[in-house]
């Protein structure tokens, strides 16, 4: 725990508070203490601490340069104590480290504001700001030996350099790039730059020596580097060999515009000398012990300047022991708030609802059996809502695992003490299903007891809405379905105990805020979360951290697995048998488009053409088109068409992802498979055979990339939405994984990668729960509630930490 200036502070306070005590007391006693605090400054002097903290040690040792008589080093002692209290406190190395980069010589306002425009605010954001990769220049290659398509480092001498004039995009303007051929004896090379031309002229002239490092590509018949990164060894007659201190490993940065390579790499690595050593470490010791770790300023150092004898590979891989230690810093920071947010939720006053006679009748009375996963996730629900306390709970169950159901029972227990449930959908589509499936469910409950719904959009007419409305604030409405309609001003509950939101990650937090405020004062509703999009547990822990998690993992009885085809272009004739069939044996079909914002008018328009082509293929087949274009009254008659059978084909984009529920729709073709993520395409299989049929998924894809590929193959390989939300994970990342960034969900992890890192999310989460089961509320160690605070406070909610 700690930082090495704070070390080093304490042992130069040491004696000085030992000399200071009892009013001066024990100064007689004392020996050495002007050599003691001299080599204890010395030794905090030269650590990566700002010039400031510098400057005020090397005043501290001048004072101590020689014995003084008793009076003179009182007065000095007095003196070096409010010198150094002040950067003992943990708010020096806070306010430090918040400084802007301006605060680093050579970098001025100017340079500081372009850096902030690109989240790089803080000196600390520059000693996280990591490595993209890692070039290796310890061994250099010749001209002749350059790969395309490979990253290399090698000596060139400039044989010509100049401008040449290129087109720009648009009619009849022109541009200027800078060329230089660069040779060896070996071969030659072209670099090009098309940004920044006049600037590289400067300083390169024909005959001068370079160090050259880019990535190699091939134009027309030579090997060309394109905006290389280049240091000028010397003039013309210079030797080849460049000097031991650049044949290294040197740190390549994420690219920022307007700030070439070597420049942010110089103003990070002043960074790292002038504040790394103020960086505190957090980790438990046990654990830094157990897996060999370095204190964070030892790493920062290593990761920004890596030894020339280090291991590359570990470094590009980030499984160095320097990289483990940050991300496994961030995480235990990130967990322990989790820990306490949970541990803070699990104290507040809630509504206790034991479940009684008339919500087992309920579960008797369905019209199936519950799985097995069904049960259990029931069963823990059941136990939440009869404590004192509010729920917070997380359903998460694969397409049609019946989630809905056990969110039935739960409103059923609910309106039997007397009180209200809320579900929350994103979309108007959703909202709608989820109202038809709860009707039936509620159809074979026995009058008077059946729980009374309410639907509670913006496209319900506005006289059913005031009614619903009215109903709702005199408790003469159990349950209640609905999108953001439900958090508007005007709509009030009498006794609201139960908030569910579907799809949660689709919901802003102030609108999740807002519906639990609509609450009966006094306490806090129950709240559960239901997701159709599997998580992964490793990702599930740290989004839901502070939530307890219950997983639906079996599909009910009698449900087979979607049969997946993937189809490429020309095999049209097979889609148009698989309609025909599906057809002939009185079943549905849905034909599905991507819908890009870039592109969305031709998108549109292909929907629609391929809607007009199954009309003209299959005259006989009603075929309707159901887009995001389309008021929601036009779409839910289209929507109702279907489910009642009187289409037979429903072409559509992604708004059918979520929601549509048709037994007898069997078939799901998905035009440019390729252009959509891995969960929603699981995500749009699981709305063929819903019913007894078993149904069929026809990805077709029109084009190609690696990415794409291995998204179908995942596909093709697994129907289990685990799997396949691991392999989505694993390919996009946690960031575009369910696009719950933009949904303030998501923490804004800087160093840990949620699918590279799963291994250490589970000993951060053990670790803070370590901490917290000694320390549970931090008031022993309030370093790291600050620091905790100070990561996670307003992504966590954290206001009263420590």
């Amino acid at each position: 725990m700690g930082s090495p200036f704070q070390s080093a502070l304490e042992a130069l306070l040491a004696p000085l508070e030992f000399a200071a005590r009892d009013d001066f007391a024990a100064l007689s006693r004392v020996r050495g203490l002007e050599a003691n605090v001299r080599e204890a400054a010395a030794r905090a002097g030269v650590l990566a601490i700002p010039p400031d903290a510098r400057e005020r040690l090397a005043r501290v040792a001048a004072r101590f340069a020689a014995e003084l008589p008793r009076e003179a080093l009182r007065s000095e002692v007095e003196r070096g104590l409010s010198e150094l209290r002040p950067l003992a406190s943990p708010a020096f190395a806070e306010a430090a480290l918040a400084r802007s980069p301006a605060a680093l010589a050579g970098v001025g306002p100017k340079r500081a504001e372009q850096l902030a425009r690109r989240g790089l605010r803080r000196v600390a954001d520059l000693l996280l700001w990591l490595p993209a990769r890692y070039d290796d220049r310890r061994a250099l290659v010749k001209l002749g030996e350059l790969e395309v398509g490979r990253r290399a480092t090698f000596v060139g001498r400039v044989v010509a350099a100049d401008f040449a004039s290129r087109p720009l995009r648009g009619r009849g303007r022109r541009g200027r790039v800078f060329q230089a051929v660069v040779g060896d004896e070996s071969g030659s090379a072209n670099l090009k730059w098309f940004r920044g031309g006049e600037s590289v002229a400067r300083t390169l002239r024909k005959g001068a020596l370079l160090l050259v490092t880019g990535d190699v590509r091939r134009y027309r018949f030579s090997k060309e580097i394109v905006h290389p990164e280049i240091e000028v060894l010397a003039g013309e007659g210079a030797r080849a060999d460049p000097d031991p201190e650049r044949r290294c490993i040197v740190p390549d940065y994420p690219v920022l515009e307007g700030f070439p390579p070597r420049s942010l790499r110089e103003i990070v690595i002043r960074a790292v000398a002038e504040y790394a050593d103020l960086v505190e470490g957090f980790l438990p010791p046990a654990l830094v012990r157990e897996r060999g770790l370095p204190e964070p300023a030892p790493a920062l150092r290593h990761l920004h300047g890596p030894a020339r004898d280090a291991d590359l590979e570990a470094l590009r891989e980030r499984r160095d022991p320097a990289h483990q230690r940050l991300v496994l810093e961030e995480l235990y920071l990130l967990e322990v708030g989790l820990a306490l947010r949970h541990a803070a939720r699990a104290r507040e006053e809630g509504l206790a609802i034991a479940s009684g006679p008339r919500a087992a009748a309920a579960e008797r009375q369905l019209p199936f059996r519950l799985t097995g996963a069904q049960r259990r996730a029931w069963h823990e629900i059941r136990r939440d809502l009869a404590r004192p306390h509010p729920m917070n709970r997380l359903l998460e169950g694969d397409v049609g695992s019946g989630k809905t159901v056990v969110a039935y029972l739960a409103a059923v227990a609910v309106a039997e003490a007397g009180h209200q449930t809320a579900l929350m959908a994103p979309t108007e589509l959703l909202a709608e299903q989820h109202a038809r499936t709860l009707a039936r469910l509620a159809a074979a409950e026995a009058e008077p007891a059946r729980l009374r719904l309410a639907l509670l959009t913006a496209s319900v007419p506005r006289g059913e809405a005031l009614e619903a409305r009215r109903a709702l604030a005199a408790g003469e409405i159990d349950l209640v379905v609905g999108t953001h309609a439900l958090v508007q001003e005007g709509v009030a509950f009498r006794s609201l105990a139960l908030v569910a939101t579907d799809e949660q990650h689709r919901f802003g937090v102030r609108q999740r805020a807002a519906l639990a405020e609509k609450a009966a004062k006094g306490w806090l509703p129950h709240a559960l979360v239901m997701t159709a999009t599997p998580i992964p547990r490793t990702l599930a822990l740290t989004l839901y951290g502070d939530l307890d998690l219950s997983v639906i993992d079996e599909l009910p009885p009698g449900r087979e697995p979607v049969q997946t085809l993937l189809l490429r272009p020309g095999e049209g004739k097979r889609v148009a048998e698989l309609l025909r069939e599906a057809a002939d044996r009185g079943e549905q079909a849905y034909v599905v488009y991507p819908v890009l914002e870039e592109s969305e008018g031709s998108d549109l328009r292909a929907a629609q053409e391929s809607a007009e082509r199954i009309r003209r293929a299959f005259p006989e087949l009603a075929v309707d088109l159901v887009h995001g274009r389309l008021d929601a009254r036009a779409r839910a008659a289209a929507m109702g068409r279907f489910e009642r059978g009187e289409t037979q084909v429903l072409v559509a984009t992604t708004v059918v992802e979520v929601g549509v529920d048709v037994p007898s729709a069997t078939l799901m073709v998905v035009e440019h498979a390729e252009r959509f993520g891995l969960a929603q395409l699981h995500q749009l299989r699981g709305r063929a055979g819903r019913g007894e049929r078993r149904g069929t998924c026809v990805l077709v894809a029109r084009a190609s990339t690696p990415e794409s590929e291995a998204r179908l193959q995942a596909l093709l390989e697994t129907s289990d939405g685990f799997a396949i939300a691991e392999a989505d994970l694993r390919l996009r990342g946690p960031g575009e994984f369910l696009g719950t960034r933009q949904h303030g969900r998501l923490p804004d992890l800087r160093l840990a990668d949620l699918a590279r890192d799963a291994r250490h999310v589970s000993a951060a989460r053990e670790a803070a729960r370590e901490t917290l089961r000694r320390d549970p509320d931090l008031r022993r160690s309030p370093d790291l509630a600050r620091a905790v605070r100070a990561h996670w406070g307003e992504r966590l909610a954290l206001v009263d930490v420590g």
